[in-house]
């Protein structure tokens, strides 16, 4: 006997609620990358260079030889999911399928796994109408939530400070890690490309979903782009009305803590010239010729002390007083 196949609303509150086994992206892998569902695993029913060629017969042939190419495909993709992946899954699993208008894809993934006998559901309008509730919540969400925006300049261990928070139960919105990238000219992660924009927001989206409106949102005073994704617009609009906690700390304890945490950069001097380029248009040759002499001579402390009397603080300066936040508090460390 088949299994009853059932279409769902993307409601996030109602998918928490259901507690699907797995949620499964049959869409390409390219489509994937671009944007998916948290916690989504891609079974793709058809990949990227297979979809370029039904596209093709589509256009130059005809739509039935297309779709007969299609569903060859299609079922010898669905197979190999089923002997790899799939193969371990008891007759109990429940999985949630989703592709980009919920139609033909999932449906065809749907329709074998109801003669299997898993009972499985199909997202009602599939990744576009997924991807509307994420803009429509991102939207409205921000401002249900008090945030409280953690400042200090360069080197006070924003950052750590918020992660170590969240391990002690407070709600932390890690844009940086959600970004993967630090938020600064040396922010980049090295061996590791930040999330396309979509995904960043889908990021964001599902952590938001998370916390509760009766307790605060700790989270990094950011500018609205970090490295190449940029904030959403109505969580950006709720960071510059928040309250904030601001950090100091001493210079020295400043360029002791960026030294170990940025020793990856320290490790790369070559590297680290070329990302200092960026830079070229705002300073002199001559402050240029210095950082890259204590570079090479390898002296960190004078470089990164440059760096942050130079460019760091006084950025931070500027963005700081752009930003009339209410202050609650002020934290001042003594040591690295």
């Amino acid at each position: 006997m088949t299994a009853p196949i059932t279409r769902i609303a993307p409601d996030f509150a109602l998918l928490k609620k259901t507690g699907f086994d797995s949620i499964i992206d049959v869409r390409s892998p390219s489509e994937f990358l671009d944007d998916h569902m948290p916690g989504a695993i891609n079974l793709p029913v058809l990949d990227d260079a297979q979809r370029a060629e039904i596209g093709t017969i589509y256009k130059q042939i005809n739509p039935f030889e297309a779709k007969r190419s299609g569903a060859a495909f299609v079922a010898q993709n669905i197979a190999g999911h089923l002997q790899t992946d799939l193969a371990k899954k008891d007759r109990d699993w429940r999985p949630l399928i989703y592709c980009w208008r919920g139609g033909q894809r999932s449906g065809a993934m749907a329709k074998i796994f109801s003669d299997i006998g898993w009972q499985s559901a199909v997202i009602e309008g599939g990744y576009k109408s997924y991807r509307k509730a994420v803009l429509d919540d991102l939207d409205h969400l921000p401002a249900k939530f008090r945030l409280i925006v953690l400042s200090g300049p360069t080197g006070t261990a924003k950052t750590h400070i918020l992660r170590a928070a969240a391990e002690n139960g407070l709600q932390v919105l890690d844009l940086e890690g959600l970004a993967n990238h630090r938020g600064s000219l040396l922010g980049s992660e090295p061996g590791s490309p930040q999330p396309a924009q979509r995904l960043f927001e889908s990021r964001v989206c599902a952590a938001l979903q998370n916390f509760s409106p009766d307790r605060p949102i700790f989270i990094e005073a950011e500018s609205n782009k970090i490295g190449q994704i940029h904030v959403p617009s109505a969580l950006w609009a709720s960071m510059r009305q928040a309250s904030r906690v601001s950090l100091t700390a001493p210079i020295d304890a400043r360029i002791a803590f960026l030294q170990r945490d940025y020793r990856h950069i320290i490790e790369q001097p070559d590297h680290l010239i070329e990302l200092l380029a960026g830079l070229r248009q705002r300073y002199s040759t001559a402050t240029f010729d210095l950082w890259e002499s204590a570079i090479e001579a390898g002296d960190w402390h004078s470089f990164v002390h440059n760096l942050l009397e130079t460019h760091y603080d006084p950025s931070y300066a500027q963005s700081s007083a752009s930003r009339p936040l209410t202050d609650i508090l002020t934290l001042s460390a003594t040591t690295a």
